[in-house]
């Protein structure tokens, strides 16, 4: 008996100590990265940086390109970057009667649903349906009778399945539905208009190399635990388990039939030139996002990446991104004698250093003193993880079993719902890795083969406005928020509601609809 509890104390102080080493291994700001951005922030510089933004808000007109007076399709245009490029094509001038956009869900949003924004028209889609999109695109637009030469139309493609957090290949389909043959039917409909332009929301996520986080005693780091990204191809991975998840994949597929169709017949007698926009990960800001402004919305956020290095892009930096490649293309169509980037994939983030995780923590609780962010052990939280892949994947897998005995053995494996389904290995290979993203191509002028991109806001100013407009309003987040993150059941519940009423209204999975 003695020698039981003996061999049991020994385990038990091995793994221990073992979870305390990795631990150590994982939270690592390794020189490599910290020489990129070595200064952090501090609660003081944070509200400086907020009454100078109050004092002298940045006006983003002054950034966006000019108005050309096209027709526009917005697909996913009620969602978060979606929305924002809806709105600041109304802030330069465009007509919103010659505005129109495609999603699953009615705007919510209170910025879309009032002002001009109201004049836009809304066309109900899920995207993997063919005829769906095909008859929307087709649909006859209010100004037709009195336009004596058929507009130009461009399409700016932001709808996205976000399911981040499965990386089986069995489960690809899952996200390929919506990400790649969605896609796939964009790209036949804008051509049977005869769209000229189609921009694409890809991610900076496709060129993310997946790590492995149980290290060996003598390993010092994961493998590609610091990765420097640019909008080189060669860095996209060529085999899916080299992707960080299949949300990743899938976009990487979409993206290269976005890239493949620029250049090809578009109606009767036009060309459609494309481009692909990689947000630089984190994509965040008001208006529904999944990151800083979820953080707001829950309060209660647990972590374990406070020292981890990465690239933000505030939202109206990056639907400012795809205005400006537009905008580029439009050129070419005129002759302009600038480098040919049509069928380019860009990478785009915020000006400055990248921030830490930890950073971010600091501006959103000085902002709010609500929102907390309390520490838990990465290799502990890593287990489970496994633990809750397991499930859900068993779960998954099974419910499209052949036999009616596994189907029957799927519906005895509990579900995991709410927010928790989120805490699986694939969120590691996202968040516990440095991922510094160079938008330098981006920012170049056009005459040297660039967006001549230049977003106006620091990821800083981006976490100040962030916060501004969540206390504006009264701490109420959008629902496209709520199912974003963890919150270990201080939260699911109102995401378990939110889910419940997306599939009573639409009769779709909540997680299709809100991402």
């Amino acid at each position: 008996m003695l020698n039981w509890l003996y061999s049991l104390s020994i385990i038990a102080l091995s793994v221990f100590l073992y979870g305390v080493l990795n631990d150590r291994k994982l939270s690592r700001l390794p020189p490599a990265a910290e020489a990129l951005s070595p200064v952090r922030f501090t609660p003081q510089g944070v509200l400086a940086a907020a009454a100078a933004l109050s004092e002298a808000p940045i006006a983003i007109h002054d950034f966006l390109p000019p108005k050309t007076g096209r027709r526009y399709i917005v697909v996913g245009g009620t969602g978060f970057v979606g929305g924002w490029i809806v709105l600041q094509l109304l802030q330069r001038g465009e007509d919103p009667k010659r505005i129109r956009i495609l999603d699953i869900r009615a705007p919510t949003r209170p910025d879309l649903r009032t002002g001009a924004a109201q004049q836009v028209a809304f066309f109900q889609v899920d995207i993997s349906d063919e005829k769906a999109v095909s008859k929307a695109f087709k649909a006859p637009w209010p100004d037709a009778a009195a336009t004596e030469r058929e507009p130009e139309t461009t399409v700016f493609h932001t709808a996205a399945n976000i399911r981040f957090y499965e990386r089986l290949l069995a489960l690809l389909p899952l996200s390929t539905k919506v990400n790649h043959h969605g896609t796939l039917n964009v790209i036949s409909s804008s051509k049977e208009i005869g769209a000229s332009t189609l921009i694409y929301t890809s991610s900076g996520s496709v060129a993310v190399r997946r790590s492995r986080f149980w290290l060996w005693p003598w390993e010092k780091e994961p493998q590609f635990f610091v990765q420097v990204l640019n909008d080189d191809d060669k860095l996209t991975p060529k085999h899916h388990n080299h992707f960080f998840s299949n949300y990743a994949a899938s976009k990487a597929l979409g993206e290269k039939a976005v890239r493949t169709a620029d250049r090809s017949p578009s109606g009767q007698s036009r060309t459609l030139r494309t481009g692909c926009i990689r947000p630089g990960n984190g994509s965040f800001g008001p208006g529904g996002d999944i990151l800083c402004g979820a953080y707001l919305v829950r309060k209660y956020n647990p972590h374990w990446v406070k020292r981890i290095l990465q690239s933000f892009i505030y939202v109206e930096n990056c639907a400012l991104a795809h205005l400006c490649y537009e905008q580029r293309l439009m050129e070419l169509e005129r002759g302009s004698s600038n480098p040919d980037i049509g069928g380019q994939a860009f990478i785009v983030t915020d000006a400055g250093p990248p921030p830490t995780y930890g950073d971010v923590h600091t501006a959103l609780t000085t902002l709010d003193n609500e929102t907390v962010f309390p520490v838990f052990p990465a290799t502990f939280m890593l287990g489970i993880s496994h633990i809750i892949e397991l499930i859900c994947s068993t779960k998954a897998l099974l419910s499209t079993s052949k036999s009616s005995f596994g189907r029957i053995v799927a519906n005895m494996i509990p579900t995991i719902s709410g927010d928790t389904v989120n805490l699986q290995p694939s969120l590691f290979a996202l968040t516990s890795v440095h991922l510094i993203f160079d938008d330098s191509r981006a920012r170049l002028p056009p005459n040297q083969g660039g967006l001549g991109y230049n977003g106006p806001y620091t990821t800083l100013q981006g976490l100040c406005k962030t916060a501004e407009e969540h206390l504006k309003a009264d701490r109420n987040g959008e629902e496209r928020s709520k199912a974003g993150g963890i919150s270990f059941g201080r939260f699911s519940r109102r995401v378990n509601n939110v889910q419940k009423k997306v599939r009573e209204q639409l009769r779709v999975e909540a997680v299709n609809s809100l991402n």
